[in-house]
């Protein structure tokens, strides 16, 4: 954390739990880290990596109810919640699917925070034509393909 600005932090449902969560935030609070929420597709066992089917009002439920518990954890320690960025497969569905991304906006909005993703994709123009604050990021640690997409893998490869 000392080395850090802004952390994703998990919210249970591909990583994490209750008491992981008060943790990381304690943790990021001392060191003046700002904390953004890491929701997932309900997918623990595949780490959110496995793309599952929801529909569009489910999907945004369960964002809220995922970053609804982070936010708690976070006004406990007198800190505000940062951004919302979402994690693995919904990260990637998102990118691609205008439904999923909606989806997205429609949780992020209850929280009057920016939202996270990469520039040129369905994140960035669904987002924006929602009126949220959009943060574009780039991962310098992951494989892209020929159309500029991440490749999310279920394992990570050392070379």
């Amino acid at each position: 954390m000392p080395l850090i600005s802004v952390a994703n932090v998990a919210c249970g449902f591909h990583a994490s739990d209750f008491n992981h969560m008060r943790h990381t935030v304690q943790l990021a609070g001392r060191h003046g880290v700002r904390v953004g929420a890491h929701p997932s597709l309900p997918d623990l066992q595949g780490f959110g990596r496995r793309e599952m089917k929801m529909r569009a009002e489910e999907l945004t439920d369960c964002i809220v109810y995922q970053v609804g518990a982070l936010k708690g954890f976070l006004e406990r320690e007198g800190m505000q919640l940062f951004h919302v960025k979402p994690h693995g497969s919904l990260y990637g569905m998102a990118a691609r699917s205008q439904e999923v991304a909606k989806a997205v906006a429609e949780a992020v909005k209850v929280f009057h925070v920016p939202v996270m993703g990469m520039i040129g994709t369905m994140h960035e123009r669904v987002y924006t034509a929602e009126g949220l604050d959009f943060i574009s990021e780039y991962y310098a640690d992951l494989d892209y393909d020929d159309d500029g997409m991440v490749i999310i893998t279920r394992e990570h490869l050392v070379v």
